[in-house]
């Protein structure tokens, strides 16, 4: 259902934005764009970051290759299957090359959303977080040990389990958070680091913090 539901949203406003973007190529009904999607539950957060990492890769890869063979078709007067057998077998380092010898491109200037893709979490400032830790020190066992436990980053297994009022109150500050859209290199550490409560779903400590 969550699949369905993003994919469907995601596809009536990439159509509603369309003019937008495309004001004198309006969309014709042979030729609508359509999205797919897919859930996947990998089995651990190693896991999940070699596949975040991947798909980044993979960005930086198909959009090297676009830029190169737009560049050799529209401004290098190749026709499409020219350009398609000249970059057959090249590597990135070749495409840098003729990007730059032939166009003048630096790849490393292109905007990072075309070479990084774009990059959607829940961001949660320093303040959510001390708000949910107070919370937390407020309701603490017989031994003086609070209910639930922080859970830092790259850690792996389910959380603590937390009361309703917790969990209502995790609500709360998590429907504060805002939605960004960045264009940053997800395949460092820097990335998960800075922003732990990413993949442990709820505010923990900041970096720096002891």
């Amino acid at each position: 259902k969550l699949v369905t539901t993003i994919v469907s949203t995601f596809t009536a406003h990439y159509l509603f934005n369309w003019s937008s973007f495309f004001p004198t190529t309006p969309l014709e009904p042979g030729f609508l764009p359509s999205f797919d999607g897919r859930a996947v539950q990998y089995p651990s957060v190693q896991n999940l970051r070699d596949y975040m990492s991947w798909r980044q890769a993979d960005c930086h890869i198909n959009n090297l290759y676009n830029t190169t063979f737009w560049n050799m078709v529209l401004r290098g007067g190749m026709s499409n299957t020219e350009a398609e057998k000249a970059l057959q077998g090249t590597v990135s380092g070749d495409k840098n090359e003729i990007l730059f010898s032939r166009f003048g491109i630096n790849y490393n200037n292109e905007p990072e959303m075309y070479r990084k893709g774009s990059v959607i979490f829940r961001n949660l400032t320093k303040t959510f977080g001390e708000q949910y830790e107070i919370q937390l020190q407020t309701e603490k066992r017989a031994g003086g040990e609070p209910k639930e436990t922080e859970y830092q980053a790259g850690e792996e297994g389910p959380p603590a389990e937390m009361t309703k009022s917790q969990m209502a109150r995790l609500r709360k500050i998590q429907k504060k958070a805002t939605i960004v859209v960045t264009h940053l290199d997800i395949i460092k550490d820097d990335f998960w680091e800075q922003r732990p409560w990413i993949l442990s779903n709820k505010p923990c400590r900041f970096p720096g913090e002891g």
